[in-house]
């Protein structure tokens, strides 16, 4: 006799939801959708499904004991979390796209799935279609992870791929708007915040403390400009901006070391290849080094088929049956430090106060990098290898002198 198909409720009718909606109409039996939420039934939207589908009432998905499964794909970290909890405390499994929402209440989402015991899955709130949480989550339990490291955002490395081909900043960023890749307002993707939010929870799945996004040190890529793209070119180099968690986990008090900074990185590096809205992430284990994920990280159907894939894995009963999304739990310290040579750039009328400040806070800096087409009003150098710490009290002494914007990046290294 055939099973029950796992019948399901979708909350958000967008661009998302709408490739959920797409991808399980040509499924088979196991799934069926019995209800899809949306602000409006008047949108216009652009799928094709039966009127009788769609409500505004979260009642009629919610209080639906017929309903098995909520897939959260609307976003925001209001109504989406009282979605998200009443739906575990009813004895709905849930799947949700909402890194945003994990991040901020990691620790309180966590207890109400286990209390309520059943699944919370989320393979699709991070990196859109690449299946890095299932990896994370599966795929090392007799490893050691020691670091992430990756492009975690399609829109910023659109854009940075843009103004690498001599885009301007602004530019680039109201063609990524429309071509729906930023939002309105681009905030959370063009001073890392998507990314910060991802990296927190790759994070807690590698060493199993719960960071919280704003204790992470987190640089966007607003104040890149083309000045930048042509030292970073006359250095056989490139920029990305680049998520990065490290740790010692053969001793149990060692730090997470976590932090979101745009990074020099060299031709003959990977992440150097990944162009467009791609997104790609290595992680780093004892056993088997770096592993490379890498595809498409944003996007209706790469970010439904993540979702779909969760949906499947709930109706097929393969997930952990401890119902524990975020299975290690540590309570490491959190830094966000590391050392390396950096990339500092400022204007031409700051060369003496960049200089003088350096010496102050113990950075050394070689001699200035040579100018070049599109480097007009700017001057650069790469300092000796020194601690974030050491650039970051640069930084803020030297918009204190009112010598800002200055700009400083790691110089990533090829392993």
């Amino acid at each position: 006799m055939a099973s029950s198909p796992l019948r399901i409720g979708i909350f958000g009718g967008g661009i998302v939801g709408g490739g959920v909606y797409e991808l399980l109409k040509t499924a088979s039996s196991r799934v069926a959708i019995e209800k899809i939420c949306v602000r409006s039934l008047s949108k216009p939207r652009d799928f094709a499904a039966p009127s009788s589908l769609f409500t505004t009432d979260p009642k009629d998905i919610l209080d639906n004991e017929t309903i098995d499964c909520v897939v959260e794909v609307m976003g925001g970290t209001g109504f989406a979390k009282t979605v998200i909890l009443e739906a575990l405390q009813k004895g709905k499994s849930v799947v949700t796209a909402n890194k945003a929402l994990l991040a901020e209440h990691l620790d309180e989402l966590r207890q109400a799935a286990l209390a309520a015991q059943k699944p919370l899955m989320y393979e699709a709130a991070v990196c859109g279609g690449i299946p890095i949480i299932n990896a994370l989550q599966t795929a090392y339990t007799p490893d050691v992870i020691t670091k992430l490291q990756g492009i975690a955002n399609g829109t910023t490395n659109f854009m940075l791929t843009k103004m690498e081909d001599g885009a301007d900043y602004n530019a680039v960023l109201k063609e990524a708007q429309e071509l729906g890749y930023a939002e309105a307002d681009p905030t959370a993707d063009v001073e890392g915040h998507d990314v910060r939010a991802k990296l927190a929870l790759m994070a807690k799945l590698a060493y199993g403390t719960t960071i919280a996004p704003d204790a992470m040190a987190c640089v966007g890529i607003s104040q890149i400009t083309a000045a930048d793209f042509a030292y970073a070119k006359a250095l056989s180099s490139t920029i990305k901006l680049l998520g990065t968690a490290t740790c010692d986990t053969s001793d149990t008090s060692s730090a997470v070391s976590i932090l979101v900074l745009p990074a020099l990185v060299p031709r003959a590096h990977f992440l150097a290849s990944v162009r467009g809205s791609g997104n790609a992430v290595a992680v780093t284990s004892q056993n088997m080094g770096p592993c490379w994920y890498t595809g498409p990280g944003a996007g209706r159907f790469p970010t439904a088929n993540s979702v779909v894939a969760d949906i499947w894995r709930v109706a097929m009963g393969a997930f952990d049956k401890s119902c524990d999304p975020f299975p290690t739990q540590t309570n490491r310290p959190i830094i966000s430090d590391f050392t390396s040579a950096f990339y500092v750039r400022a204007t031409t009328s700051a060369a003496d106060v960049v200089q003088s400040k350096s010496e102050q806070h113990g950075v050394s800096l070689n001699s200035p990098l040579p100018s070049g087409p599109g480097t007009e009003g700017a001057l650069a150098w790469i300092t000796k290898e020194c601690s974030y710490k050491q650039i970051q009290a640069l930084l803020e002494s030297l918009k204190q002198e009112g010598s800002m914007p200055a700009v400083a990046m790691p110089l990533l290294t090829v392993e």
